[in-house]
């Protein structure tokens, strides 16, 4: 099995890139981290790539006078290091539309609500007001708009009534560590793919058990 190249993205503590480097530790898993670039220089995650022996990269966007000079500078690090898939953790920067076509349907990114709702920051906040019964998290492919893209996996979790930001983040994260390995596998085997702005391909479902927020009982 040849498996794909990837490269992570990351600005902070790197807990979904853990997750990655913990299931591509696998000897059938379908993918290999080959780099993990950071744009802020102490991030946490940059220190779990190297206790993984990941080669690491520092790309500072402070250093360059746009965003277009940042990222160019990010896309010749990743084609220098053979990157065939590549996925945001935690990545805190937009991406030109440039960026986003290079790297067009091999281009991933997870997000902390049920997409389409709820993009953007303050995502736990926003549930809760709601009154959502329901949240979960998205791994889709980037697109040139904020939380866009065709979605390749998607996890629910309950939204109980005493939750706080603080303790639905906790839930949501939880399900984000297992949902994103197996997003990246799906992509790297080649078991699902686009059409048009849709993912199509897998559809093995061994469970149709819906989740109920309230419990039925």
């Amino acid at each position: 099995m040849t498996r794909k190249r990837v490269g992570v993205l990351i600005s902070g503590r790197g807990s979904n890139l853990q997750a990655l480097i913990d299931a591509s530790q696998g000897p059938d898993y379908p993918a290999e981290i080959a780099i993990v670039i950071s744009n802020v220089p102490d991030a946490q995650g940059l220190a779990r790539a190297k206790a993984a022996a990941i080669p690491t990269l520092t790309i500072d966007h402070k250093g360059f006078p746009s965003r277009d000079a940042f990222d160019a500078a990010l896309d010749a690090a990743l084609n220098e290091a053979r990157v065939d898939i590549l996925c945001n953790a935690g990545f805190m920067r937009l991406h030109t539309p440039g960026f986003v076509e290079r790297w067009r349907d091999r281009h991933l990114n997870i997000h902390p609500s049920l997409l389409p709702a709820f993009r953007g920051l303050d995502t736990h906040a926003r549930v809760i007001e709601a009154g959502c019964k329901i949240s979960g998290c998205t791994v889709h492919f980037v697109r040139s708009e904020m939380d866009e893209g065709p979605i390749v996996a998607q996890a629910a979790v309950p939204v109980l009534g005493d939750d706080t930001s603080d303790s639905l983040a906790a839930r949501v994260l939880e399900a984000e560590h297992r949902l994103y390995p197996r997003a990246l596998a799906l992509v790297a085997s080649g078991a699902v793919y686009v059409r048009g702005e849709r993912v199509l391909g897998f559809t093995d479902y061994q469970s149709q058990v819906a989740l109920f927020s309230p419990p039925l009982g």
